[in-house]
């Protein structure tokens, strides 16, 4: 949640925003807590719920459907398979072979770790 938050404050900050350093949450009297952390900083951030002398401020609700500003940051994307879902019956048999071989490169690493 942490790190969104920041992704967020920079795309309001590069639109022009003026926003609280998500990191300010003290300035605000906002203390974390011990069983619930910043929770009731985050809401407030994100709801722009944070009470001022001069009204309400936190992200407006319009960066939550903003594109990042700075269209170089997903220049050079790539998508991540680490969450692939096999997509039919032979996906499904590939991954499992993969897996496979997988593990039992593994074991034989802990086993050679062990005998040493």
């Amino acid at each position: 949640m942490h790190e969104f938050l920041h992704s967020l404050e920079r795309t309001a900050q590069e639109y022009g925003y003026e926003i609280p350093e998500l990191h300010d949450y003290e300035k605000y009297g906002y203390k974390n807590q011990s069983l619930t952390g910043l929770k009731d900083w985050y809401e407030d951030y994100m709801n722009k719920n944070i009470k001022t002398s001069n009204g309400y401020i936190g992200l407006p609700k319009e960066v939550f459907k903003l594109k990042p500003a700075k269209n170089a940051d997903f220049k050079y994307s790539y998508q991540i398979d680490e969450f692939h879902e096999p997509q039919n019956i032979i996906q499904e048999i590939k991954q499992l072979f993969k897996n496979v071989i997988s593990n039992i490169k593994n074991i034989g690493k802990s086993i050679s770790g062990n005998a040493k």
